[in-house]
């Protein structure tokens, strides 16, 4: 089912992780700053070939490699994290103003925030996924709601692609949207689910094909697509299965009776 969507904001305690999603508490850090002594050289990223050479390498004990592995692998996750650095209660350092980190306490990730504006990673909008969307369908709705604002031709075209997945997923053949959204409503989709789909063909080039740039497309087209993807995952796979967790929960001499009535509804009179 989608929600409300609560913003990240530099102003807030609680939002929803621009990572994760999740609705949560945000957890604030400031930057202090130390300079790099100039025989270290440039900042050290690591490579993949460095981490092999680490778990080769014979002159360490395990424990150490395991940490020192550690350490590689979130410098090539190319994610933000902090580590903790034991001081003499001596050194001296800077404070870095109007640069600051959230930290998501559901998936533990951070942002970068300059000022008041989210800077790192991009802030998505438009509305929440789903949360029964199949994996492959919510990655380009998610990377749809990131450059909404950036590109809304974009985002319409990753959501187009989108509900052609979705289709294919609930067992359509995933080539014409309107046959798809047709034989769906056959199947029990609302056929407002088919007008809300008339309005983008009509506001848009008739002719684009799921997952193409079509010129005409702004963000009040994206943002109909948004709704049209969650409002068929909300039908044909979350309410289903929400009948069918609690259809489950009920007594097992209940379900019997329940399955032997509809057996002899469909068994056909003899003539």
């Amino acid at each position: 089912m989608t929600r409300k969507s609560v913003p990240p904001s530099i102003k807030e305690t609680a939002f929803d992780c621009p990572y994760c999603g999740a609705y949560t508490t945000q957890t604030w850090f400031r930057i202090t700053v130390t300079h790099f002594d100039k025989a270290a050289g440039p900042p050290k990223i690591g490579n993949k070939e460095s981490l092999m050479q680490l778990r080769l390498a014979k002159d360490i004990s395990e424990e150490e490699k395991m940490l020192f592995e550690g350490h590689l692998l979130k410098l090539l996750s190319k994610d933000i994290f902090v580590k903790r650095i034991a001081g003499s209660g001596h050194t001296v350092y800077s404070e870095a103003h109007n640069l600051n980190l959230s930290g998501c306490y559901h998936c533990g990730k951070f942002a970068v925030w300059v000022h008041d504006r989210l800077l790192f990673p991009p802030e998505r909008h438009g509305a929440h996924p789903n949360a029964d969307l199949p994996e492959d369908v919510l990655h380009d709705y998610e990377e749809a709601r990131s450059i909404l604002d950036l590109s809304p031709r974009g985002a319409a075209a990753l959501l187009r692609l989108s509900i052609q997945k979705l289709c294919s997923h609930l067992g359509e053949k995933g080539k014409n949207i309107d046959d798809d959204i047709a034989s769906l409503v056959a199947k029990g989709l609302n056929p407002l689910v088919q007008k809300s789909l008339d309005v983008v063909r009509v506001i848009g080039n008739e002719a684009v094909h799921p997952g193409v740039m079509d010129l005409k497309d702004d963000r009040d087209t994206a943002t109909t697509l948004f709704g049209l993807v969650n409002a068929i995952a909300d039908q044909m796979i979350t309410h289903p299965k929400t009948v069918d967790a609690m259809y489950k929960k009920l007594p097992e001499g209940k379900r019997a009776a329940i399955e032997k009535r509809d057996t002899k509804a469909i068994v056909k009179p003899n003539k």
